[in-house]
């Protein structure tokens, strides 16, 4: 039996910046952190011929083309798994189209199990890379590449996009106590809306590639906060990391008109006047997680309560994609 554990992430600057409609035109740049919230890949063999899969469905099934779950059936298919013999289980801390990047994770996740199980190694750089020819090239997904490589990386994690689709990655220089700085005063508040993040990113994408001026000068900005957000967490400042995220949220609306709703809106206005210096939903947008910078995170939650926003304590993790059980 093998069991991975994979973080989810938090993007910190330059989000967006990772589409391919972007970087194989102008680079792209980005900062992100994982975090102590978790998908969990169970891989084990079963006595019985068939396979079973059980996520929030369960299958039984003894032909690949039968798996109904496409991550699953397309990671079997790229590692060359036979269809028998085989169970996988997942258990994820938080629900999927949240925005905190949990298909990447999965499919991160289920190659270091499945690879595992094979006795084969695969590096850190390999499983990502895998990870974005399942999503982006076979399922053809209109994604970026940032969330394989921060679930497979974790930790807090600098990821330059080249205009080849090369990723350099590295780690932020970020010392002991700017981190307990921001797990201080950072909180996330779930919206209750769950969305896909294709229905924000496809038009996104298709604007880029108009070369449509507000959208492309809209990402030029982003990619600029990626950089000034690294050098203020560098030097110690999160309060203006605070700042740059309010600045993040008004030019990532200017993206698409899906970014936000009016509901959404309600709920920055009301955080920006109780104290937070900054804050954004969490991946492409429309809904999933709302991350915001506040010096009182208890005012903002008792603030935030009435409008359905319910809370979720995190921390950050270092460590990226592990296999937490082999036996």
């Amino acid at each position: 039996m093998i069991i991975t554990r994979t973080p989810l992430r938090i993007p910190l600057g330059g989000g967006g910046t990772d589409l391919a409609s972007y970087y194989s035109k102008y680079g792209g740049f980005l900062v992100g952190a994982g975090i102590n919230k978790y998908i969990n890949i169970c891989v084990n063999r079963r006595f019985e011929e068939s396979v079973r899969l059980a996520y929030s469905q369960t299958e039984i099934v003894d032909k690949l083309d039968s798996i109904q779950h496409p991550i699953i059936r397309e990671v079997l298919r790229l590692l060359d798994f036979e269809c028998k013999n085989l169970e996988i289980v997942s258990l994820a801390d938080v629900p999927s189209d949240s925005g905190l990047g949990s298909s990447s994770c999965f499919t991160v996740g289920l190659i270091n199990a499945l690879q595992t199980h094979k006795r084969e190694h695969l590096t850190i750089k390999e499983i990502a890379e895998k990870a974005c020819k399942i999503e982006i090239e076979i399922l053809h997904e209109p994604i970026g590449k940032q969330d394989q490589y921060m679930a497979a990386y974790g930790g807090f994690t600098c990821l330059e996009f080249s205009t080849t689709g090369d990723v350099s990655v590295s780690p932020l220089a970020i010392s002991d106590e700017t981190v307990d700085e921001l797990e201080r005063n950072m909180v996330l508040f779930h919206t209750g809306i769950k969305r896909r993040s294709s229905f924000v990113l496809e038009g996104q994408n298709d604007s880029i590639k108009k070369d449509e001026k507000q959208v492309v000068d809209s990402m030029h900005r982003i990619k600029e906060i990626g950089f000034e957000t690294k050098r203020c967490l560098e030097h110690g400042k999160p309060d203006r990391f605070g700042e740059l995220l309010h600045e993040h949220w008004e030019v990532k609306k200017k993206v698409s008109s899906k970014m936000s709703t009016d509901k959404l809106d309600e709920v920055y206005d009301l955080a920006r006047k109780h104290g937070a210096l900054g804050g954004k939903i969490i991946g492409a947008g429309g809904g999933g997680f709302f991350l915001f910078y506040c010096k009182d995170g208890h005012k903002l939650k008792q603030v935030l309560a009435p409008l359905g926003m319910r809370p979720m304590r995190f921390r950050f993790d270092s460590e990226g994609t592990k296999v937490v059980a082999n036996f």
